[in-house]
């Protein structure tokens, strides 16, 4: 059960650094705040690179770990744009509905049968987000609509499908290509780094408001964001290589909870209770989908 727990510390952590990353993004746009993140993230990655076995290392394993770092850049942005723009009560939520998204694929296209237990948890799935996102009841299919309904919406809905991609790679890369954790998490914050200075660069205007309305509280609140991602990106990498992304990702998911609750009550955010029991539902859903 060593994978459970760790799985978990990854949960908290990660709950914790949404809860944060709310507070800075009050007053600093999505991506700024994702370039300067990726780049205190790298420094205190350093660490890391001294740890790394290099004789594991070859260019077919960075290749594909690049190619998830684009992967997981666009998730990243894509997640801060809707946590900045809904409350976290209704974002986060959202996020925990990966392995019903997966299973309705691969039943649609690859012809997959649906156990009773992963329909029971889809079921759960659709009450619990009928349940955070409806105000009155608006027929049987409201909860598909609230992924057309606004453009944060659809951020969560391209999120969803990117990080699905994203955890399936890091399994490959930790058993098929024997890259450790240590390894990945190091050239991870590498290509993140590289890639969010990039594409932040690359827009001069959101480079000059950066310098001009820098406060110097920002950098303590960007430090401790970055030790809690390190921590629950690196956690996570160890529980997927100690048992399967499945049971990870199902233990992970309960971030959602920790962050709905204690982020709900310190954003003042609307319709508390209910909004925690529509994710009560979702992560039922959730563990009935992954169970074994």
């Amino acid at each position: 059960m060593t994978w459970f727990f760790i799985a978990l510390t990854s949960a908290l952590l990660s709950a914790f650094a949404a809860i944060t990353q709310k507070k800075v993004l009050f007053y600093r746009s999505p991506l700024e705040f994702s370039f300067l993140l990726a780049i205190v993230n790298l420094v205190f990655s350093i660490p890391f690179f001294l740890a790394v076995n290099y004789a594991t290392i070859n260019s077919f394993n960075l290749s594909i770990l690049f190619v998830k770092s684009i992967i997981g850049v666009a998730a990243f942005l894509c997640v801060m744009t809707a946590l900045k723009n809904l409350q976290i009560s209704n974002a986060l939520p959202l996020l925990a509905l990966t392995p019903g998204f997966v299973a309705v694929f691969a039943f649609v296209f690859l012809g997959e049968s649906l156990k009773t237990t992963e329909v029971l948890g889809l079921i759960s799935l659709i009450i619990g987000t009928y349940i955070l996102e409806s105000k009155n009841l608006k027929g049987i299919l409201f909860p598909l609509n609230v992924f057309i309904k606004s453009k944060y919406h659809l951020y969560i809905l391209s999120a969803l499908f990117l990080f699905t991609a994203s955890s399936i790679m890091d399994k490959l890369l930790l058993v098929k290509m024997n890259l450790s954790p240590i390894s990945l998490t190091a050239f991870q914050h590498l290509f993140f780094a590289i890639l969010f200075s990039i594409v932040f660069f690359s827009f001069r205007k959101n480079r000059e408001e950066m310098f001009i309305n820098f406060r110097k509280k920002d950098l303590g609140w960007i430090i401790l964001i970055s030790l809690l991602t390190i921590g629950y990106r690196y956690t996570q990498v160890v529980s997927i290589g100690l048992a399967s992304v499945a049971l990870t990702l199902a233990v992970k998911r309960t971030s959602v909870l920790w962050a709905t609750i204690i982020g709900g009550k310190i954003f003042k955010d609307s319709n508390l209770l209910k909004k925690t029991i529509a994710v009560l539902f979702i992560l039922l859903g959730v563990i009935l989908i992954l169970r074994d």
